[in-house]
């Protein structure tokens, strides 16, 4: 059952990955990450670790026991965990698909393309970022180790930070259309 959500995680990074894929093939950078704030890069080993410790009781990885410790296993929640995270790829490819050409990781201070207001984005000015914090809770739920909460913690404090850093972008680079898309529709949900 937890090779399921391995699966899943794996098909989001691939979602990215593709995505930038054909950006790229169209002259498009949208991999920006860590070019407006270098602090960005405190994320990458943190990720690492993470997916890391992940693995490591699955594949038998070396790793200290208390890490591998689990609060609970509970069939229910791995399947609650698993729907979870499957609704949460469909909203994500939902959302990149609604993005088009204006996806990026990171903030492109050069950016010429136009605010986004529909499909997922009427529903929340970060659908992107609201998919990545609830698929690492649906994680988290499959994999309750005191790693998988420290790094759910983290990475929701971090995607909060960014998204603040953002809507300043948004604000200076939209003007007054941002400014009534944030009136309208709700940062999170």
């Amino acid at each position: 059952m937890k090779y399921i959500l391995i699966i899943e995680l794996a098909i989001l990074i691939t979602m990215v990955l593709i995505r930038s894929a054909i950006l790229k093939k169209k002259g498009i950078n949208a991999i920006v990450f860590g070019e407006t704030d270098k602090s960005d890069f405190i994320l990458v080993p943190i990720i690492l670790c993470f997916f890391y410790a992940i693995l490591a009781p699955i594949f038998n990885l070396p790793l200290p026991e208390i890490l591998k410790l689990t609060f609970w296993n509970i069939d229910i929640v791995n399947y609650l965990a698993i729907i979870l995270c499957t609704i949460t790829l469909i909203w994500f490819a939902i959302t990149l698909k609604v993005f088009g050409d204006s996806f990026r990781v990171g903030i492109d201070e050069d950016t010429k393309d136009e605010l986004i207001t529909t499909s997922t984005f009427a529903l929340s000015r970060n659908p992107i970022y609201l998919a990545f914090v609830i698929f690492f809770f649906g994680v988290f739920l499959s994999y309750p180790t005191i790693i998988t909460i420290i790094f759910l913690i983290f990475l929701t404090i971090m995607i909060h930070h960014q998204i603040l850093r953002e809507e300043e972008f948004l604000k200076s680079h939209y003007k007054s259309e941002y400014e009534e898309y944030c009136a309208n529709v709700r940062r999170y949900i």
